[in-house]
């Protein structure tokens, strides 16, 4: 997700009792979130078989809130959706554990192609004409402007998270290892051989790239660890959470972290310059995903995807909460588009296109 002036604005100049770390009033209380009423969806209605119908008490809806709109419901997968893209083309990439990765017509939303590789999609990014697919022990990259495919070895077990860092592609392993490849203009092997970054224990399970191009990269170890993108070496590791890290984003000078342990930290540097928690925002379920947009009147929205099947829609930096989105399964997958849209992959295979509203 790219920077956000925005944010940047509210998050570096909030009211005095918002973020008191961020703002340096010792004397400020951190308010608590203004939640609407929220009602459960109906398990019988999401599997129709509700028979009550509107004298039923639960909710019969797939969302919640207003700012937003869901637009279409696309179904090909057969297992959870693990990454989504979109390049910079007019389709919509989808990878899943079903071990395909679908192409989507971005206007008519039918499915133009269906590529099997045979072994479960980990992670699926793209980075210009590039798409990048993490699989058991090999990361797959198309070059979608003439056609070619290659294989980059060196990954032990699955790929769970890519990202790329100017000519650098950086993937995360369930060994715990993050190996880097540095592109060049060789067309008979753009990819060189990897560079190991080694530090984790456990499983790294999310990867995000800040403004200082400083790479961010969650584990099942519960540790956050912090990596120069020139030289390659940790420089720091971050600890906060008592569960394995599922996901990083980085806005403007801020670095948010979800972990299963049902927090959400927002870290910002100290006077030293070394990272520390400004916030920390308490779900009852586990978080599995983050992601963020800016609603039509610019106002930065933060996605939480938690392990309730639901995925609240926070507006920053009160934290008040504008909406829920509903599954049938956990949604891991929260990807934002162009023009206001957004996308979900649950744990059905499902993809649900959105848009916020204008």
């Amino acid at each position: 997700m790219g920077a956000s002036t925005t944010l940047r604005r509210k998050l570096v100049r909030p009211a005095p009792s918002v973020w008191r770390k961020v703002v340096g009033d010792e004397t400020a209380e951190i308010p608590k979130p203004i939640l609407k009423p929220n009602k459960k969806i109906c398990k019988f209605w999401a599997v129709d078989k509700c028979v009550k119908g509107d004298r039923c008490s639960y909710l019969h809806s797939w969302s919640q809130g207003d700012g937003f709109s869901m637009l279409a419901k696309l179904q090909g997968h057969k297992k959870s959706i693990t990454g989504i893209s979109t390049p910079l083309d007019d389709k919509l990439y989808t990878g899943s554990k079903d071990g395909t990765i679908r192409v989507w017509d971005c206007h008519s939303g039918e499915c133009g192609l269906v590529i099997n590789l045979g072994a479960e999609v980990g992670s699926l990014i793209s980075e210009g004409h590039w798409v990048f697919a993490g699989l058991p022990n090999i990361v797959k990259a198309w070059n979608i402007e003439n056609g070619t495919e290659y294989n980059l070895n060196g990954p032990v077990g699955q790929v769970n998270t890519m990202v790329t860092s100017k000519d650098i592609l950086f993937a995360g392993t369930q060994s715990g290892q993050i190996l880097a490849w540095r592109g060049c203009c060789d067309q008979t092997n753009p990819f060189p051989e990897a560079v190991s970054l080694e530090g984790h224990t456990s499983t790294v399970i999310c990867l995000a790239i800040g403004r200082d191009n400083r790479l961010y990269s969650g584990s099942m170890d519960h540790k956050i660890r912090v990596w120069d993108t020139s030289t390659l070496q940790c420089i720091a590791t971050l600890e906060g959470h008592s569960d394995p890290v599922m996901s990083l984003i980085c806005w403007d000078q801020f670095l948010f972290s979800a972990s299963l342990d049902g927090t959400l930290k927002i870290w910002s540097n100290n006077d030293q310059g070394n990272l520390e928690v400004a916030y920390t925002h308490k779900e009852e379920h586990g978080i599995l995903a983050i992601s963020g947009i800016k609603d039509a009147n610019a106002k930065p929205i933060l996605f939480c995807s938690c392990n309730d099947n639901t995925v609240r829609l926070y507006e920053l930096p009160s934290f008040l909460e504008r909406g829920r989105l509903f599954a049938k399964r956990e949604v891991r997958v929260i990807q934002d588009g162009p023009g206001g849209l957004f996308f979900t992959g649950d744990g059905t295979g499902l993809l649900t296109v959105w848009k916020m509203s204008t």
